[in-house]
């Protein structure tokens, strides 16, 4: 859910600082779909296989989204019942995928530093809820409660830390440093929420953790990772891409005519590369509380840990459906959960990848599908699944499909008191009110530096606004009381109602959150407007000057909302800045789930300067 899976994509825009990174899909080579490596000939759950493989063997081979190579494995109890690779892991070579063949699996590698962390406190290293700045004194930031944030936080998205650090993320060679990198960024940011206020998707957090089993241990993230958790899981076809590997069978992205090898930097966050096998040992250590094979990795309060709620204390929380692990996306998966079964979920990308991973603990059954972007692997693992539990009796039937259809028109409250414009990390929103109690809901594009229309919604006695010609709805909610520093609050969000992957549940998330016209420009920044700056410390090598070609970022402004700029490109997205002094633009929303997530601020040296920092990121004038 962290990023809503890849049936989602329309929801969530390109960008790295989604941590999906432009999508693969548009950018592979048409190739022949292959298969290898099918161990499931009589094997248990046949109707699930077949259904599986008719399922991927259509997202490879129609060529529409260009799909290179997909794997999938599943595990029952102790048996992998399915392992397999369709498509090809190199184009050019034409070499077929195998169950062998390791993909990045992006942020699925997020289970990793909560495991991590979990062995550190059977250790006594640390505790979940101490404070991260007594195991890491060199940590600070601009904003004093800094000094509050506990591991749990970092672990369950609600740090407040500003987001992802951009910079050489994704990259077609090895880059060090990452972790570092990010620390020293935090130092000059400021918070963009109170720690524990709300729980908004953090990749940065994860990223923090490598810092403190670096202080605890002495051993680097990677290292310790290995020795502690993929060597005694027997995940031999699994490691972090610290260097230029010399062994070992990778799908490589074929982009504009060219072969790379991905790696990803941040790898708390996302770095592990894996084959769907390996992560088939990490699923029953999971369901096993810690043990496989006869051998205790991590306390079995630990992996309760990682799957309890962490959602409960949250003050802001406007989507109930979100249920936040330490690590897990979800530790009540909805699609499951309409079947009346706990699953944990994580679902990961990167700037080629995207992958699903469910472990269903009680039923000791788990599956994870990967592979180049621009497949649905949300509904296929959901499909999957559910068909899995129904096949082997743990469910007597699939759930119900929650409806897509828009219901009856009723009168409504109406949307004024909605109406205006909604701040995000990806690119605001315009909502018009009609008078006949309908609403406008528009976009800003890029291409035009203008509204795009989204559709025309009216008002239904579900209590959401439905168009005749969209499957979403949206609403409006009013989140309002007193922060933990007895500060009031009130926070209007447009909220989105989807109907991701299989279709069995909804899901409810804050797209936008409503602002007020501030103080008009100073001179200062209205001599930005219209200017444009170009990324200037980025890897020769990193993806978005490699592939996107280093685009420009620009400054604009919105004749609708006064006060603020505009700042972003294809890559960073677009951002609505609240200037906070000459030299400083600063956040100006605080929205949990996926749209407050990866915000920064702008600073400039001086008035007059000509580069400017965003993040660990610097642009200079063009």
């Amino acid at each position: 859910m962290a990023k809503l899976g890849e049936d989602n994509r329309s929801v969530i825009s390109a960008g790295r600082r989604h941590f999906l990174g432009y999508t693969g899909a548009g950018m592979l080579a048409t190739v022949l779909p292959g298969c290898g490596g099918d161990n499931s000939k009589g094997a248990p759950y046949q109707q699930t296989v077949a259904m599986g493989q008719q399922l991927i063997q259509a997202a490879v081979g129609t060529g529409k989204d260009q799909v290179a190579a997909v794997s999938v494995a599943m595990v029952k109890g102790n048996n992998v019942v399915w392992q397999q690779a369709f498509g090809m892991a190199s184009v050019p070579g034409q070499i077929k995928a195998t169950p062998q063949t390791r993909f990045n699996i992006g942020s699925v590698s997020k289970l990793f530093p909560a495991l991590a962390a979990s062995i550190l406190v059977d250790r006594g290293l640390i505790a979940l809820d101490t404070p991260i700045v007594k195991y890491l004194p060199s940590f600070t930031m601009l904003s004093p409660e800094y000094a509050q944030i506990t591991t749990r936080h970092l672990l369950s998205h609600a740090s407040g830390l500003p987001g992802t650090n951009g910079r050489n993320l994704f990259t077609f060679q090895p880059v060090a440093g990452y972790a570092a990198d990010t620390q020293a960024e935090l130092a000059n940011s400021h918070l963009k929420h109170l720690p524990g206020e709300l729980a908004v998707y953090c990749n940065d957090g994860f990223t923090m953790v490598e810092q403190i089993v670096l202080a605890m241990t002495g051993q680097s993230f990677a290292d310790f990772v290995t020795s502690a958790i993929l060597t005694p899981l027997k995940m031999t076809n699994s490691s972090y891409l610290t260097s230029v590997p010399g062994s070992g069978a990778f799908s490589l992205p074929f982009v504009n005519g060219t072969q790379y090898q991905e790696f990803v930097n941040a790898y708390a966050t996302g770095g592990l590369s894996a084959t769907p096998t390996d992560m088939m040992n990490l699923a029953q250590m999971l369901y096993g509380g810690g043990v496989f094979q006869g051998q205790r990795i991590v306390s079995a309060a630990g992996i309760a840990q990682m799957g309890t709620d962490q959602t409960t204390n949250l003050t802001i929380n406007p989507s109930p459906e979100w249920r936040w692990g330490l690590g897990w996306d979800s530790v009540l998966q909805p699609a499951l959960n309409a079947a009346g079964v706990l699953g944990w979920e994580k679902d990961g990308g990167t700037a080629f990848y995207s992958t699903e991973f469910f472990v269903v603990p009680q039923a000791q059954l788990g599956l994870l599908v990967t592979g180049n972007s621009g497949y649905p692997a949300r509904t296929i693992a959901e499909t999957l699944v559910l068909s899995a539990l129904r096949e082997d009796g743990t469910i007597a039937a699939l759930p119900a499909k929650v409806s897509t259809s828009a219901p009856a028109l009723a009168s409504g409250p109406g949307a004024a008191s909605g109406a205006g414009i909604y701040g995000n990390s990806d690119s605001p929103y315009q909502v018009i009110a009609g008078s006949d109690g309908g609403l406008q809901l528009n976009q800003w594009d890029a291409d035009t530096r203008g509204w795009e229309a989204v559709g025309t919604y009216q008002y239904r006695s579900d209590g959401w606004w439905w168009s005749s010609t969209d499957t979403a709805s949206y609403r409006f909610t009013v989140v309002s009381g007193n922060d933990s520093e007895g500060n009031p609050y009130s926070y209007r969000y447009l909220m989105k109602r989807v109907v991701p992957g299989a279709g069995y549940a909804y899901l409810t998330l804050p797209v936008g959150q409503q602002l007020a016209a501030a103080v008009p420009l100073d001179s200062a920044w209205q001599a930005r407007v219209g200017t444009q700056w170009t990324l200037t410390n980025d890897a020769p090598s990193a993806v978005p000057i490699v592939v996107l070609g280093n685009p420009p970022a620009f400054f604009t402004t919105l004749a609708e909302l006064p006060g603020y700029v505009l700042y972003g490109n294809s890559d960073l997205r677009y951002q609505l800045f609240v200037p906070v002094s000459d030299t400083l633009g600063g956040m100006s929303v605080k929205i949990p789930g996926n749209f407050g997530r990866d915000l920064y601020e702008i600073r400039f040296a001086s008035a007059s300067a000509t580069s400017l920092t965003l993040g660990s990121s610097i642009y200079a004038k063009l």
